[in-house]
């Protein structure tokens, strides 16, 4: 990958500024900030993007919190953009990816710049967790947390011994639905993308797809919009190949596609892409930039370490703990992802989050919600941290 210190610089807002950090867990982070002037006398609120983002997706977020008084920080997490010191192997350190690792990552960068504590965590897709997992495993440092478009459901419970549960004995002899086995077997044979993400050829078919990565790009944002009309999200009924086959394709694809080939079916015409005034081509090309030059790989470890049933088993530490800090939740009303996982956000609401404050859903929004609706995003973050 191309240093950091040679590559142009990004059109970012007046007033946000582009850096380098050491966050002290083997990482040279790069930083956007806001409100940087009087950083030691602000509290600060840490960004955390999903993916295919990057911390530029917090761009016209970032100035109404600072003018609100906030030192505004938005990383590159591991794995993305001018970030540098991640294993882009897929047969590297993986175990660099797990959320606990994640964490630290988040940890060591509001050290290094000089922070005992944080007033928020935000974390929109992917980065949700790493916020919810910041939020449950140091309160102390990060006082209050927003999760934005995937729910909190809590951490997986200890496995039980056959005899060890209120509501009677476990049947230790019941068999495991394998749901990978189940979708293949639907008379349209079906896989969930994050499994695909997880396997080794997804970085090269999205990457060095026909229709070119900025296409690709354009397409998958599109598609999981506001802008494209087939969005209209619903509660699952259960997690089942049944059900979970509802979702759009981008959620459970056909079993022999790629996803670039699932949303190329869905490029925006001429006329959508000159209307979409939340992503116009100069700022997409940001992403096809960076995209470009360290591949989706990194970003792509952290559905490995989600897939593999063992790089996360250090959150059972934690097992039946709670976020205890302040809460909220914010999502685009057009956006599948609070519903991909059928009962998670009720669970979110009962037992992942004590404090919670809310549920916010956003018109005019799909999945990118700080990017399509950055203004009502601002807003909200700034009515929660008043009321946290």
């Amino acid at each position: 990958m191309t240093s950091a210190a040679v590559l142009p610089a990004l059109p970012l807002p007046a007033g946000v500024r582009s850096r380098i950090v050491d966050n002290h867990n083997g990482l040279r982070m790069h930083v956007l900030e806001a409100g940087f002037d009087d950083a030691s006398d602000r509290p600060a609120v840490l960004l955390l993007h999903g993916f295919p983002e990057l911390a530029y997706s917090w761009r016209h977020v970032m100035l109404p919190l600072a003018q609100a008084g906030f030192h505004v920080i938005a990383p590159d997490q591991r794995g993305y953009g001018r970030t540098t010191g991640w294993d882009a192997d897929y047969d590297g350190d993986l175990a660099s990816f797990r959320l606990f690792n994640l964490t630290l990552d988040a940890l060591g960068l509001v050290s290094a710049l000089g922070h005992a504590s944080v007033a928020a965590v935000v974390g929109h897709d992917f980065g949700s967790p790493v916020a919810a997992c910041c939020a449950l495993t140091r309160p102390d440092v990060f006082r209050s947390v927003a999760l934005m478009s995937a729910p909190f459901p809590g951490l997986p419970d200890l496995p039980a011994l056959p005899f060890d549960r209120a509501d009677g004995p476990v049947d230790v002899a019941a068999p495991c639905v394998d749901l990978r086995a189940e979708l293949a077997r639907l008379a349209r044979p079906r896989k969930h993308y994050q499994w695909h993400y997880s396997t080794r050829g997804a970085d090269a078919e999205m990457r060095h797809c026909p229709q070119g990565l900025h296409a690709f790009l354009r397409a998958y944002y599109h598609l999981k919009s506001a802008d494209w009309p087939g969005n209209h999200p619903f509660e699952l009924a259960a997690n089942t190949a049944a059900e979970l086959a509802k979702l759009p394709d981008y959620y459970v694809m056909d079993l022999h596609k790629g996803m670039a080939e699932t949303v190329a079916a869905q490029m925006p015409s001429a006329s959508q892409i000159e209307a979409c005034r939340w992503l116009p081509e100069h700022e997409l090309a940001v992403y096809s930039a960076e995209f470009a030059r360290t591949g989706f790989q990194g970003g792509l470890q952290w559905y490995r370490c989600q897939t593999d049933g063992k790089s996360n088993a250090d959150l059972r530490l934690f097992s039946g703990r709670r976020i205890e800090v302040p809460s909220c939740f914010i999502a685009g009303r057009s956006d599948w992802g609070p519903w991909q996982s059928p009962g998670a956000l009720p669970r979110m609401q009962a037992q992942g989050c004590r404090r919670m404050r809310g549920c916010h859903w956003i018109d005019g929004a799909g999945h990118w919600v700080q990017q399509e609706q950055p203004a009502e995003v601002a807003r909200l973050l700034l009515a929660f941290l008043r009321e946290a």
